[in-house]
C-alpha cells in the first residue's frame, strides 16, 4: 500500500514538474520580437487640397502632318513608322508628269524671252548708233530737222521695246520658277526633325493636293491636353503650376495655353499643360487635378505605404509600441506624400522607414 502511494506521489511531482515546463516553455514562445532602427512618425489631421480631376492625352508641342501637294503617283516612300528623320530628309517622291511639263515649258519660254531681249538691245544699239550719226549730220547743216526727229523716234521706241523685253524675260523666269517650286513638291521632305508616328502613303498609291501622307513629331517637348469642367472656366490660368499624372507616373505641369470655349455637348474646355517629364509618348493617357479648395484629412509619406498585389497598408504602431500590419485605403498623391481616405485616423503611428525589417505583432524600439 505504502509503495502504491509512493508511486502515485513520484507520478504527481513529475507531472506537476513538466506542467511548470510547459507553461516557461509557452511564455517564452509568446513574447514578442524587437524590431530596432526603424523610424516611426505620427499621423495628424490636416488642411488636404480640394481637386478636380480633368482626363487627357498626351501630344507633341511639334508635329508636321505632311499632305501631298499636287496630283500625282507615289513612286516611293523612304521611311516607316518609328524612324528618326532630320529636317530636310527625303521621305516620298511623287511622280506628276504634268508638273514636270508645264516646268519645261516654262523653261523654255525663259530662252525665248531672254533671246527677244537680245534682239531688243541690238536694235536699240543700232538706233543710238545712227542716231548719234545723224545729230552730227544736222549739225553740218546735211539734213532736215524731220530726218532728225525721225531716228529719235525710233530711238525711243529701241528703248521701249528693251524695256518690254526686259519686262517679258522678269515674267518668264517667274513662271519658271513657280513652276519648278511645283514640280519640286514631287520631293516631299521634312520639315522638321523628329519622329515618324504614322504614314498613311504607299508606293503606287494615287494623290492628290490635300491627300494625308505622313505625321512627324518632334521627340522633345510634349504638353497633356485635357477636357476640364465648365466650372473651371476662369479659375483656371496660364502659367498655373498643376498636378498631373502621365502612365502612373506623378509631376506638375504648367498650364501653357487656355482655350475659353466650352463643348457644348461635355460643357468642358481645353485646357493645355507643358511637361518637363521624359520618356513620354504621344497619345498616352494622362490626368490633371486642379485645385478647388482644402478640406481636413490625413496623409503619410509614400514611403511608408507597403503595396502587395492590390493590397495597400501600412505598419501602424500602437501606444504599447507593437506594430501591426493594416489595410488602408488611398486616395490623391500629394508630391511626395497620399491621402489615406479610411484605414488610419489622425494621432496615430506609422513605420516611415525600415519597413523591411517588420514583422506583424514585433515591438518597435
Amino acid at each position: 500500500m505504502r509503495s502504491y502511494r509512493a508511486a502515485v506521489l513520484a507520478l504527481m511531482i513529475a507531472s506537476a514538474l513538466g506542467c511548470g515546463k510547459k507553461e516557461e516553455h509557452a511564455v517564452q514562445q509568446s513574447a514578442p520580437p524587437v524590431v530596432t532602427g526603424v523610424t516611426v512618425a505620427g499621423v495628424a489631421a490636416e488642411e488636404l487640397p480640394e481637386v478636380q480631376e480633368a482626363v487627357g492625352t498626351v501630344r507633341a508641342r511639334s508635329s508636321a502632318a505632311i499632305s501631298a501637294r499636287l496630283s500625282g503617283s507615289v513612286t516611293a516612300v523612304y521611311v516607316r513608322e518609328g524612324d528618326r528623320v532630320g529636317k530636310g530628309k527625303l521621305l516620298v517622291a511623287i511622280e506628276a508628269v504634268e508638273s514636270g511639263a508645264v516646268a519645261a515649258g516654262a523653261a523654255s519660254g525663259v530662252d525665248e524671252a531672254s533671246r527677244a531681249l537680245s534682239e531688243a538691245q541690238a536694235r536699240k544699239k543700232l538706233a543710238d548708233v545712227t542716231f548719234e550719226r545723224y545729230s552730227r549730220l544736222f549739225e553740218q547743216q546735211a539734213l532736215t530737222r524731220q530726218e532728225l526727229d525721225t531716228r529719235r523716234t525710233e530711238q525711243e521706241v529701241a528703248a521701249q521695246g528693251v524695256a518690254r523685253a526686259e519686262a517679258r524675260l522678269a515674267q518668264a523666269r517667274q513662271s519658271a520658277r513657280a513652276a519648278g517650286a511645283v514640280a519640286g513638291y514631287g520631293r516631299v521632305a521634312a520639315p522638321i526633325s523628329g519622329v515618324v508616328v504614322s504614314k498613311q502613303a504607299e508606293a503606287g498609291q494615287t494623290v492628290f493636293p490635300g491627300t494625308p501622307l505622313l505625321t512627324v513629331e518632334k521627340e522633345t517637348g510634349f504638353r497633356l491636353e485635357v477636357a476640364a469642367p465648365e466650372g473651371l472656366l476662369g479659375k483656371v490660368r496660364q502659367g498655373d503650376r498643376v498636378p498631373v499624372s502621365v502612365e502612373g507616373v506623378h509631376a506638375l505641369g504648367t498650364v501653357s495655353e487656355v482655350v475659353p470655349v466650352v463643348d457644348p455637348a461635355s460643357r468642358t474646355f481645353t485646357v493645355k499643360l507643358d511637361l518637363s517629364t521624359g520618356a513620354l509618348r504621344s497619345g498616352s493617357y494622362g490626368k490633371a487635378f486642379f485645385k478647388t479648395g482644402s478640406r481636413q484629412g490625413v496623409a503619410v509619406p509614400a514611403q511608408a505605404v507597403v503595396e502587395r498585389g492590390s493590397l495597400t497598408s501600412v505598419w501602424a504602431v500602437s501606444p504599447e509600441g507593437i506594430a501591426r500590419l493594416r489595410l488602408i485605403r488611398l486616395g490623391r498623391n500629394l508630391e511626395g506624400r497620399v491621402e489615406v481616405i479610411s484605414g488610419l485616423a489622425a494621432g496615430e503611428k506609422v513605420v516611415t522607414q525600415g519597413m523591411e525589417r517588420m514583422v506583424d505583432g514585433a515591438r518597435v524600439q
